[in-house]
């Protein structure tokens, strides 16, 4: 019995660090920084359609196009490469969408996430992803009565472990249970915080280019 014991821990561990080593991360480059992320096994179609873009190349130049303080960030318009100053983006896209793979209540919407943005539940009742447009929360801290007023607005229940998260470290709430969060940022959190306050036009857009100059896959 000791030795199937200790064959079995030997089994478990070796299955614990190849996971670890199967965890993928990706570096994306600015022109205000290197931000890293990792993206989530539990959400492995978004996992996998974001790494064959990263290394399609087509990131690459893309801007980080609508920016909202304590809110988030978003990028990923296809049509933001080359766009002029004046030009109102937010449409560009591949023609196709991700599947849903929204693990909640794993996966929320606080400080750092990394999530796909996706066309309204008016068109999109199965709340696709976008192909390319992705965002990552930055969001607000939350005191317990302003949680209290979403969930009756929403109607849902918060778990403890939600409101600590929403309270000390941030983000935004009612958002959860929408869109899929595939990811979070590992490193380059100022980054993130140096785009959130850029000034921006009346379409959240930075007055001066944020752009994508690359992203790679880290081994």
């Amino acid at each position: 019995m000791k030795r199937i014991f200790i064959l079995l821990f030997t089994v478990l561990l070796s299955a614990s660090l190849q996971a670890e080593e199967k965890e993928t991360k990706v570096l994306i480059i600015t022109n205000k920084g290197k931000i890293t992320v990792k993206l989530y096994n539990e959400t492995p179609q978004h996992r996998d359609n974001f790494v064959k873009l990263v290394k399609e190349h087509t990131f690459d130049s893309l801007l980080f196009h609508r920016v909202i303080k304590q809110f988030m960030i978003q990028a990923g318009d296809i049509n933001s490469k080359n766009a002029p100053a004046e030009a109102k983006l937010g449409d560009g896209d591949l023609g196709y969408k991700v599947p849903a793979e929204i693990v909640f209540p794993k996966y929320i919407n606080k400080r750092g996430q990394l999530c796909a943005a996706r066309e309204g539940d008016e068109v999109n009742p199965s709340r696709g992803s976008s192909a390319t447009q992705f965002y990552i929360v930055t969001g607000k801290h939350y005191t317990d009565n302003e949680l209290d007023k979403m969930e009756q607005q929403k109607g849902v229940k918060l778990t403890p472990e939600q409101r600590e998260a929403y309270k000390t470290v941030g983000g935004a709430p009612h958002l959860d249970g929408s869109y899929t969060v595939f990811g979070e940022v590992l490193k380059g959190m100022k980054i993130v915080e140096k785009i959130e306050l850029a000034a921006t036009d009346s379409n959240d857009r930075p007055l001066t280019d944020i752009r994508i100059k690359t992203m790679k896959i880290l081994k």
